[in-house]
């Protein structure tokens, strides 16, 4: 097994919905050993559905960073925070899944594993078969992902990352392709919540090794720096979890 290192994304959040029914389950990111404070309980307003009311409240909680990454959220705790029942907390918790903010256990590992079947073969048939122009803007979309050490530009380059990787996918020419990774990075974006500034300089130096070899046409050259990449993000990935 080889983590998007920085580009996709979001590390989400991951909960293990597989446990039997009598067994407390419970929302985690993976390999976390921190469990989410508890909080008093909060009316909902009950003035929506419930299930948006829910869903909007753990949303926010996580886009604050009131629930860390690392963080091990307890449903049994929602249900007492919430006063609500745990029905509408793991339908919001799907809604959040298919964000991208929430993903089941083990969920970071097979988006990286998709990765390396989908993308070495994009930048190779892209070193082929994409057009001059595709090739300038990926170019220049690299010129200007500049590492930074502030936040604002750590999720600018989460941005651009994201694009990048689309072009790329776009110049293979496989519209199939292209879609299939464009529903992966919806759920990489670990930019947001795992902030480290030297994530962006790694990944422009492995970047323009690709772009290289895009430059010279060399398929195999492109698959190959391509493959490298995503490894690298992932152990990047791994490592900064167990920070």
């Amino acid at each position: 097994m080889p983590k998007p290192g920085p580009d996709a994304p979001i590390n989400p959040f991951v909960y293990d919905d597989s446990m039997p029914s009598s067994t407390p389950r419970t929302a985690v990111r993976r390999k976390s050993k921190v469990t989410a404070p508890a909080a008093k309980q909060r009316i909902l307003k009950r003035g929506q559905g419930i299930v948006d009311e829910v869903y909007e409240l753990i949303r926010g909680d996580i886009m604050a960073l009131r629930i860390k990454p690392d963080t091990r959220i307890s449903i049994d705790n929602l249900v007492r925070q919430l006063g609500v029942s745990q029905t509408p907390i793991r339908e919001a918790l799907s809604r959040l899944e298919a964000t991208g903010l929430v993903t089941k256990q083990h969920f970071v590992d097979e988006l990286y594993e998709m990765r390396l079947l989908l993308e070495p073969y994009a930048a190779r048939c892209a070193a082929e078969q994409m057009s001059d122009t595709q090739l300038q803007q990926v170019v220049a979309l690299a010129e200007h992902m500049e590492p930074g050490a502030s936040r604002t530009s750590y999720d600018r380059f989460a941005d651009q990352d994201s694009e990048f990787h689309d072009l790329i996918a776009s110049g293979s020419g496989n519209h199939l392709v292209r879609d299939a990774l464009a529903g992966l990075h919806t759920h990489l974006h670990i930019f947001r919540l795992r902030f480290h500034s030297e994530v962006t300089k790694e990944a422009c130096n492995e970047h323009a090794k690709l772009i290289a070899a895009l430059t010279r046409r060399q398929a195999a050259e492109a698959e190959s720096a391509m493959r490298a990449h995503i490894d690298k993000s992932y152990k990047r990935l791994k490592s900064f979890a167990r920070d």
